[in-house]
């Protein structure tokens, strides 16, 4: 159980790793293109001269964005294992570790243990991000996606060999390790193969879980994406520091992930804190919290340092949403986990999508009151998220995801 923690941890470190270099690489590969017009009479002073250094850009005008597209397959036609072996699709992954997740983890351990393995993808981020500056800066541009590239198959062949979808199909787990994890599944999962759309379907809990998933990503991919602009743009940070100071939020919400996790734990089986209350509580604490904050980095004009320190606190807070929302599919449906986790996610994708193109069309001047429309309606769609999710939310298993449900229907 330690192990498959350890390596799921790592290939999410790679996943968004390869994901967020992109936006550092973009600054860089249109750094080229000088005859841009640049309004500075609404941004910062310049924060550091930096000497110039000459590199082999291409001014690329173009770019594709890959990623943002997820989708789903039911974890009953292909295993979980099989789902990440197609590496040029990684939106399947998330579907797919939640779907092995409902197999693996004992209930009272799911905070912890899905918090560690989903970290994996704030720690990329926040390694990647002031790598990926260092490499623009000191070689070219191209080295980041070779660099990150090859580390990820390399992950690949070791997944490959090390897990296995079930506890039952694993070759070197303990017999003892083995029986604790499905003794403590016994009466969460379900036996059926069909698969109950339409109960499903109409679940207030999953819409929850929806709205909330949604809510939060805005916020969420629009700073993933956005954030070393508005460092350079704004803020007037070189691309070499512009790298270390975009993964300082992320540093925050790795941390943030790590302890939350383990705490919400703490509460459900130490404090008797129903799985509810804890994952309601966890939701808006970090829903709300990041709104605050954001808005609040809308409005410190250039103070440097209070600028990153308040957009920083907004995305670490963020971090116990991980052990709210972005788990509670296990809690409502572990059967059917990697369903719930491919429906929300498909509308959760949806912000990837739409979110940057929004703050990029309410920031054609780059001025610090536009990006302050931008934060505000992050923070708007945040706390909408949050309230949903703390009326409609549930922490018990639905009667549609268990046995007797098929039954009474037939």
């Amino acid at each position: 159980l330690f192990l498959f923690t350890i390596w799921a941890f790592f290939g999410f470190f790679l996943l968004y790793a390869l994901r967020v270099n992109l936006s550092v690489a973009l600054v860089d590969m249109v750094e080229s293109n000088a005859s841009l017009p640049k309004n500075t009479s609404s941004t910062c002073p310049e924060h550091s001269a930096t000497p110039v250094v000459f590199r082999n850009t291409t001014g690329v005008k173009h770019l594709v964005s890959e990623f943002s597209f997820r989708f789903w397959f039911p974890e009953n036609c292909f295993g979980g294992k099989v789902r990440l072996y197609i590496g040029v699709l990684p939106g399947v992954t998330f579907p797919a570790m939640h779907a092995m997740w409902s197999s693996w983890s004992p209930p009272l351990e799911r905070s912890k243990l899905l918090s560690i393995s989903y970290a994996g993808a704030q720690l990329g981020t926040v390694v990647s991000l002031p790598l990926s500056g260092l490499i623009c800066f000191y070689m070219d541009w191209v080295y980041v996606f070779y660099i990150f590239g090859a580390l990820g198959v390399l992950w690949f062949f070791f997944w490959v060999l090390m897990v296995s979808d079930t506890p039952e199909t694993h070759k070197r787990i303990s017999h003892a390790e083995k029986e604790y994890i499905l003794s403590s599944l016994t009466e969460q999962l379900s036996s059926q193969k069909s698969v109950p759309w339409k109960a499903m379907w109409t679940s207030l809990p999953l819409w929850a879980i929806v709205v909330a998933h949604f809510s939060y990503n805005w916020t969420f991919y629009t700073l993933l994406t956005l954030l070393p602009t508005y460092m350079k743009e704004i803020l007037r940070f070189d691309v070499q520091e512009n790298g270390f100071l975009s993964a300082l939020p992320y540093f925050g919400c790795w941390v943030c992930i790590i302890l939350s996790g383990q705490f919400a734990d703490h509460l459900r089986e130490k404090q008797n804190f129903s799985t509810v209350c804890v994952r309601k509580t966890f939701t808006l604490i970090g829903m709300i919290g990041p709104a605050v904050f954001l808005v609040a980095a809308g409005f410190i004009g250039c103070n440097y340092k209070l600028a990153v320190a308040f957009v920083t606190i907004s995305t670490t807070l963020g971090g116990f949403s991980t052990s709210g929302y972005s788990i509670n599919h296990l809690d409502i449906a572990p059967s059917y986990a990697g369903i719930l986790l491919g429906i929300t996610n498909s509308f959760a994708t949806i912000p990837g999508m739409v979110g940057p193109l929004v703050a990029k069309s309410l920031t054609h001047s780059n001025t610090v009151g536009e990006w302050q429309i931008v934060f505000y309606i992050a923070a708007a769609i945040n706390l909408f998220g949050a309230f949903f999710f703390a009326l409609f939310g549930s922490g018990e298993v639905q009667d549609w995801a268990l046995d007797g449900y098929h039954l009474h229907r037939n």
